[in-house]
């Protein structure tokens, strides 16, 4: 018998991606130039539902877009990543939101968003769609869209006895106490940094940076690190779990992938730990090809990864 798909709903942004290519950040006041544009379909939120769909989840999508060509793009592009994307409101008052996309030859990036429609997103909306939650198995949030509807979302899920991983990004002040014991807190170390107000430098910073956030209440955490891997935090026990060694060559979209890979491997029954290892995976992955959703793997490709890292 054929295992059901787990079931994920992701409530977050959506943006397309403008993409410049330069073999390094431009100092300020310079000029540069670059070496080549492209657009991408992107936003945090809609990055980790087809990141999900690609490893075998069945995804349903909430957010805004504006009634434009790239709102229309971007709709195109989830249904052909076969994510559900017939919850997306169009905003007839906002443009689709947008990101300008700086990567060097390292494959570090720098980021500007011009956020649109996705900021447009209501405590409303999360009424309209409540109605699913009885539906999915785990729901994703970030926070691009305003923090007031993802608290009221995470509220709304807690009635349903809904898990939550909230990927607290981009970094800002967020009320974490919100989460329960279900929940799942995904900073990377920067966001972790201020959430906790400990500088994250290596990991016995890092593990100071999870008490603090434990001591307001977190039960589970996971704390992403780049190359010095990933903190896992449940209860009293600590855990590290060691990063991919990869060639990067863009690591946008790098913390969704493994925010989608976390939440398919939980709602696949794993637990945390393995979960851990195989949201590493997706990430590592990610970092090796351009883009933000043309870089998020297959079920496949993950697993053919970890064979070879075997």
């Amino acid at each position: 018998m054929v295992s059901p798909s787990p079931k994920i709903m992701v409530i977050g942004s959506m943006n397309m991606d403008l993409v410049i290519r330069t073999p390094r950040m431009p100092l300020p006041g310079e000029n540069i130039f670059g070496k080549r544009f492209r657009m991408f379909p992107g936003g945090k939120g809609a990055n980790q539902a087809v990141s999900a769909a690609r490893l075998g989840a069945e995804v349903t999508m909430f957010g805004r877009v504006g009634k434009d060509i790239f709102g229309e793009r971007l709709l195109k592009n989830l249904r052909e990543e076969k994510v559900n994307a017939n919850y997306v409101e169009k905003d007839e008052n906002e443009a689709t939101g947008i990101a300008f996309i700086c990567v060097d030859d390292t494959g570090e990036n720098s980021i500007i968003a011009v956020s649109g429609a996705n900021m447009r997103c209501s405590k409303k909306d999360i009424d309209r769609v409540k109605s699913l939650f009885p539906r999915v198995d785990l729901l994703i949030l970030q926070l691009e869209i305003p923090t007031d509807v993802v608290s009221y979302a995470i509220e709304i899920s807690h009635g349903y006895h809904l898990p939550v991983i909230l990927n607290p990004a981009p970094a800002k002040e967020f009320k974490i106490e919100l989460l329960d014991s279900n929940d799942i807190l995904t900073p990377n170390r920067y966001e972790a940094s201020l959430l906790s107000g400990v500088k994250i430098k290596d990991l016995a910073s890092a593990k100071l940076a999870a008490q603090r956030l434990q001591g307001r209440g977190v039960e589970k955490l996971v704390i992403t690190m780049g190359e010095r891997g990933t903190l896992l935090v449940h209860g009293k026990e600590m855990g590290h779990v060691p990063a991919r060694s990869v060639k990067a060559v863009d690591t946008t979209a790098a913390g969704d992938a493994f925010a989608a890979g976390l939440a398919v491997a939980l709602t696949e029954n794993k637990e945390l730990e393995e979960a851990v290892h195989f949201a590493n995976d997706v990430a590592a992955l990610s970092v090796t090809k351009p883009g933000a959703q043309t870089s998020l793997p297959t079920r496949k490709e993950v697993e053919e990864f970890n064979r070879d890292q075997a």
